[in-house]
């Protein structure tokens, strides 16, 4: 590609959304996907990748392209689906643009089609995706939740100022950073914004060459870079976004246990509780194997640009309070085990206790019959 027009953007928005569908993948799935092969993520090499930087690889079907009538005129849209082994899917969307100003850019957040929004669409998709895959699932779930979406503006760089002068991405975003964070914010009108905010929602970037630029907001990011380069930092972006769909739906899921729990264990009958300890138990099983899927998966650490860019939006994401959260209620889970194990154990022993006063009782009638006689 080559250097941008004077007074000019090009690029493509990129959308993330991730759904959690089972409570983990089996051990085959299909050959194809809604009528496309499977295959593996791949990730080109270049120079800015060290020799053994490791990606995890999720197969992923390319559905065929669409055109749809965007906000500015007709669009290609182009989706893909991945599947994830802790049984979630994330489905990218990507969008072409061309914008005389980085405000344009706001009317793709939430993207209106002449025949529907966006995320209405994807989220049929994904309902398609979730019916192909049950059988191939285990304990899918019956509907899909909610999903979480995360926005990525993509700008081909070098960025230019009015003159066509190729600008530092930093002295760019230095220039433009109320702009920027309207963007980021989905704020049409960036004067409304106050400096701290404006400064809040672009203090996290960063650059590794003069002409590329990350900035990660909570909602939505921009990259400044290279058509060729945006392929590992999307990816970084995306299994974060999967991460903080899988750690809200464990969250549910643990408050649900929680209650459960709770009720059990005021409950006077054995076999309620034997099932809480049992159901207990699966979900210590379950967090331990979802812990360690969610760690395979972000096993990209061979190059550090890229650590500090999953940092950044691990950060924005909240995704060490997520943990912390689930882990607090997993002890709490594991305390009402342990009571519950403790008042099971003391029960048996108060019933061998029982037994044996029994036996002694009916050894003693035995022998004092024996003595009459």
């Amino acid at each position: 590609m080559g250097a941008q027009r004077a007074g000019q953007y090009k690029g493509q928005v990129v959308y993330n959304y991730a759904y959690d569908l089972a409570y983990d993948m089996g051990g085959e799935v299909p050959a194809k996907l809604l009528g496309q092969e499977l295959i593996q993520v791949t990730f080109d090499s270049s120079k800015r990748n060290p020799r053994h930087m490791f990606f995890y690889r999720p197969l992923m079907a390319r559905m065929p392209a669409t055109e749809r009538m965007g906000p500015f005129g007709p669009i290609r849209v182009d989706r893909t689906i991945k599947l994830l082994p802790m049984g979630a899917i994330s489905i990218t969307v990507r969008v072409p643009f061309t914008v005389q100003e980085i405000g344009e850019l706001v009317a793709y957040h939430d993207l209106e089609f002449s025949n529907g929004a966006l995320n209405e669409e994807i989220r049929r998709l994904a309902e398609e995706v979730r019916k192909e895959l049950a059988p191939y699932m285990i304990q899918p779930v019956t509907e899909i939740s909610d999903e979480e979406a995360y926005t990525v503006f993509c700008i081909e760089a070098p960025v230019v100022d009015e003159e066509g002068a190729t600008l530092q991405a930093e002295e760019w975003l230095h220039q433009h950073r109320r702009e920027v964070a309207g963007l980021l914010t989905q704020e049409r009108d960036p004067s409304q914004l106050s400096d701290q905010e404006a400064d809040e929602s672009t203090v996290k970037y960063l650059s590794y060459y003069g002409t590329d630029l990350v900035v990660v907001d909570w909602d939505a990011a921009l990259i400044i870079d290279e058509p060729g380069d945006f392929h590992e930092t999307l990816y970084i972006m995306e299994i974060a976004n999967l991460q903080l769909a899988e750690l809200e739906a464990y969250d549910r899921i643990l408050d649900l246990a929680l209650e459960r729990s709770y009720r059990d264990l005021r409950a006077r009958s054995m076999s309620k509780r034997r099932d809480m300890m049992n159901h207990l138990r699966e979900i210590r099983i379950d967090l331990a194997r979802f812990s360690d899927e969610l760690v395979n998966i972000t096993k990209f650490f061979g190059d550090w640009y890229l650590a500090k860019i999953y940092d950044n939006i691990s950060s924005r994401f909240h995704l060490a309070d997520w943990h912390k959260t689930i882990d607090e209620k997993l002890k709490t889970l594991d305390q009402l085990y342990q009571i519950a194990n403790h008042d099971q154990s003391n029960r048996w022993m108060l019933v061998l206790e029982l037994t044996i006063v029994l036996l002694f009782i009916i050894d003693l009638i035995i022998l004092m019959m024996g003595l009459k006689i």
